[in-house]
C-alpha cells in the first residue's frame, strides 16, 4: 500500500516545518537532497508551432521528458543515489533529455521547419526548495520553524524499512511545507473591479455536473499527453464527461456518458485532486501518478462545484467551437516561473481576498475555495495549439480581447472543500496538511494549481448559452447556484497577473479551524429562527460583488447565495425522511451545505422560509389553517342534529 511507493512514501508527519538543516545536513549528518528539486526548461512551452503530422510524435516525446524528470527526482530522494547528484543524476538526465529533444526536432523537421535552440534546453539544475520557499515567503519559514522541525525528527514515524525520509514536508516527503500556507484574514481585499460597458454581455449560464461523487480519477491528461498513460504524473478529479482518459478520441468524448444534469453538456472538466496528508492509504498509494510519485494521502471530494459561463464586459460573446481545449494555470509554475500561473485560493466568506502562491488557512466555519478563471478569447480558427495556449487568450485589462481574437463565454470554476486549517505548529499531527497533486518535482506548491476543459456541448445548447449570456439572462440547470460567487461577469480582471506575495503571519500563530461537521439533530429540535450560515452560505454579496464575511445570520433564505452541492456517498449518514430533505441543519442529510430544497421536483423556498421540517403538503400550521373551517362546520352540524332530536322528543 503506502509503503509500496518506495522511498517516495515518507514519514506521514515528515513535518511541514522540516527543512533538512540550514547547513544542508539532515538525518545522521548526511547531505539532505530531499530539500531540493529538479528544474528543467519547459520544452513544450517553447513549441508554438508543430505540424499536424508531427503532433502525435511530439506529444509522446514531451511526455517522455516529463517522465525523465520525475525519475530523476525519485533518484534525488534516494539516499543511496544522491551522494554525487551532479554526476550520478543530473548528467544522465541531460543526456537522456538531449536525445529526446533531438527526436522532437527531427519529427518536426520531417514535415516543417526544424525548431532552433531546443538543444540548449537539455540541461537541468538542482534547486534548493527551502531557499526557494524562503525567497517566496520572506522570512516566514525562519529559524524557529527550522528548530521545531529538527525537534520533531526524533519521534517521527518510520517507513517499513526503518529508514526515515529526509524532511521536505508532507506525507510523501516532497511538500507541502509551512511556508506554503497563509492566514486568509491577513490578506488584503482586492480592489473593486472596473464596471462593464453598456453593451456588455451580462448573462450567466450555470451547468450542474456534480462533485465527482462517483470517484472518476486518473493520472492521464488527454490534452497535453494524448495516448500516454500517466501523462500527468498526478491524479485528476473529473466531472462531466465520463470517457476522459489518455486514449479518448473525439468520438469517444462525443459518445461518452456525462455526469451533467443537462445531458447536452458532455464537456470534460478536470483538475488536480486535493489530498489530506493524514496517512490514509488511497487506491493509488502504490501506483504511478499516486504514492510512487509523491501524491499521497486521502483524496478529498469537493463539497461544492459550480461551473459558470459568463460574458464579456465589452460586448457580445460568440459560441465556442466544439472540442475546444483550454488549460488555465501552469502545472510546472514552481520551476517555470509564474508567467502562466493562474492559481486562486481563498475561503468562503473571504473571497474578495485571493492567494496566488499560498494555501489558505481558513477560520472556523469557513471552507477552502479554489477558483479557476479560464481564457475568454479565441483565435477563431484552432481548437488547440502545440503548446495548448496560443489559440486562446485572456482579455486585456480593459476587458477587450487581443487583436485577432474574439470573445467567447468564460468558464469560471469554483470548487469548495470542507477541510480544516492544518496545525502547522506540529507539522500537521493534530490536523493534517492539505495540498493539490502535482508533478513530483513541483513539490505540491499551490502556485502549480491548474484546470482543464474540453468543450463537448451540444451545438444547440451552446447556442442557447450564447443567447442567454448576450441577452443578460441567468440560465442553465444550475442557474439557482451562486454564479462565480457574485462577481461581476465582466470585471476586466487580468488573470495573468503575477502571483503576489501576500503578507502572512507566522504559521505557528495561526488558529486551527475546528471541524464544523456535526451529526444532524432531529428536525423537530431545530429552532424556528434560520440557522447561522454554514460554510459557503455566509457570503452576503455587497454592491461591488465582493463577499462579506460578516453576513448576518438572521438574513432570510432569499438573501443567501444559492449553491449546488451533490451528496457525497462517503459522508452519507442515516438519511432523514425525504420530506425533511431541505437542509434543516448545516450539512443537511449528507454533510453538504445547500439552501435549495429538494422536496418534490425542485421547489424553491419562499422568502423568509422557516427551518422546521416541511412535508409534501406544507407545514402543520398551513394544514391547520386550511382544515379548521371544515372542522367547525362539522361540529355545528352535529349540534344541529342533537337539538332537532330533542325538540322532536319534547313534542311527543
Amino acid at each position: 500500500m503506502l509503503g509500496g511507493g518506495g522511498l517516495m512514501a515518507a514519514n506521514v508527519y515528515a513535518s511541514a516545518t522540516d527543512g533538512g538543516g540550514s547547513d544542508g545536513q539532515g538525518y545522521g549528518g548526511a547531505r539532505v537532497l530531499g530539500a531540493a528539486t529538479v528544474s528543467c526548461p519547459d520544452v513544450g512551452a517553447r513549441l508554438t508551432t508543430v505540424p499536424d503530422e508531427a503532433r502525435a510524435d511530439v506529444d509522446k516525446e514531451l511526455a517522455f521528458l516529463d517522465q525523465q524528470v520525475a525519475e530523476a527526482y525519485r533518484q534525488l530522494q534516494d539516499p543511496a543515489r544522491n551522494a554525487q547528484p551532479d554526476s550520478g543524476i543530473m548528467d544522465p538526465l541531460k543526456e537522456d533529455r538531449a536525445a529526446t529533444i533531438e527526436r522532437i526536432a527531427a519529427a518536426i523537421d520531417r514535415t516543417g521547419d526544424r525548431p532552433q535552440g531546443l538543444d540548449a534546453m537539455a540541461d537541468c539544475t538542482l534547486r534548493e526548495s527551502d531557499k526557494q520557499t524562503d525567497e517566496q515567503s520572506g522570512d516566514q519559514s525562519g529559524g524557529e520553524e527550522q528548530q521545531q522541525g529538527e525537534d520533531q525528527q526524533g519521534d517521527g514515524q518510520e517507513q517499513g524499512d526503518g529508514a526515515q525520509q529526509p524532511g521536505n514536508g508532507g506525507q510523501a516527503g516532497n511538500g507541502p511545507v509551512a511556508a506554503d500556507f497563509a492566514d486568509i484574514t491577513s490578506v488584503q481585499p482586492a480592489a473593486a473591479a472596473p464596471g462593464a460597458e453598456a453593451d456588455a454581455s451580462r448573462g450567466t449560464f450555470v451547468t450542474s455536473c456534480g462533485v465527482n461523487e462517483n470517484g472518476l480519477f486518473n493520472s492521464d491528461n488527454v490534452i497535453v499527453a494524448p495516448g500516454v498513460s500517466n501523462g500527468a504524473h498526478h491524479f485528476h478529479d473529473y466531472v462531466g464527461n465520463q470517457a476522459n482518459n489518455a486514449f479518448a478520441g473525439d468520438d469517444d468524448l462525443a459518445n461518452g456518458d456525462t455526469s451533467c444534469e443537462d445531458q447536452g453538456d458532455k464537456s470534460s472538466y478536470f483538475w488536480p485532486v486535493l489530498r489530506l496528508q493524514n496517512g490514509t492509504q488511497e487506491q493509488d498509494a502504490a501506483a504511478p501518478g499516486g504514492g510512487i510519485e509523491g501524491n499521497a494521502g486521502e483524496i478529498v471530494t469537493p463539497r461544492q462545484v459550480t461551473l459558470t459561463f459568463v460574458g464579456s464586459p465589452r460586448g457580445e460573446v460568440t459560441a465556442m467551437p466544439r472540442l475546444l481545449r483550454i488549460i488555465t494555470g501552469d502545472a510546472k509554475a514552481f520551476v517555470n516561473g509564474t508567467a502562466n500561473a493562474n492559481a486562486s485560493w481563498s475561503c468562503t466568506g473571504f473571497e474578495d481576498r485571493q492567494l496566488k502562491d499560498r494555501y489558505p488557512l481558513c477560520p472556523q466555519g469557513s471552507d477552502v475555495v479554489r477558483t479557476f478563471k479560464f481564457q475568454s478569447c479565441w483565435d477563431g480558427r484552432n481548437i488547440d495549439s502545440a503548446n495548448h495556449r496560443t489559440h486562446v487568450a485572456f482579455a486585456q485589462a480593459d476587458g477587450a480581447c487581443p487583436a485577432g481574437f474574439q470573445a467567447i463565454p468564460q468558464l469560471v470554476q469554483r470548487i469548495v472543500y470542507d477541510v480544516d486549517a492544518p496545525s502547522l505548529q506540529d507539522g500537521g499531527r493534530t490536523t493534517p496538511l492539505f495540498a493539490v497533486d502535482s508533478f513530483p518535482e513541483q513539490l505540491h506548491k499551490p502556485v502549480t494549481d491548474h484546470g482543464d476543459f474540453i468543450n463537448v456541448f451540444d451545438e444547440d445548447l451552446m447556442r442557447n448559452m450564447v443567447d442567454c449570456i448576450n441577452d443578460g439572462r441567468q440560465c442553465g440547470p444550475g442557474s439557482d447556484q451562486d454564479p462565480g460567487n457574485g462577481e461581476d461577469p465582466g470585471n476586466g480582471e487580468d488573470p495573468q497577473d503575477q502571483p503576489s506575495d501576500q503578507p502572512s503571519e507566522e504559521p505557528q500563530d495561526q488558529p486551527t479551524k475546528q471541524p464544523t461537521k456535526q451529526p444532524s439533530e432531529e428536525p423537530q429540535e431545530q429552532p424556528t429562527a434560520p440557522p447561522a450560515p454554514s460554510a459557503g452560505e455566509n457570503e452576503e454579496q455587497g454592491g461591488n460583488g465582493q463577499a462579506k464575511p460578516d453576513a448576518s445570520p438572521t438574513a432570510s433564505a432569499d438573501d443567501e447565495p444559492k449553491v449546488y452541492a451533490t451528496p457525497t456517498p462517503a459522508r452519507s449518514a442515516t438519511a432523514l425522511p425525504e420530506a425533511w430533505s431541505n437542509d434543516l441543519v448545516e450539512g443537511g442529510t449528507d454533510g453538504t451545505a445547500s439552501t435549495t430544497p429538494t422536496i418534490g421536483a425542485a421547489a424553491q423556498s419562499p422568502a423568509g422560509a422557516q427551518t422546521e421540517p416541511q412535508t409534501a403538503g406544507g407545514s402543520l400550521a398551513e394544514t391547520g389553517s386550511q382544515l379548521w373551517p371544515a372542522a367547525a362546520g362539522a361540529v355545528l352540524l352535529v349540534c344541529g342534529f342533537v337539538l332537532l332530536r330533542r325538540t322532536r322528543r319534547g313534542s311527543v
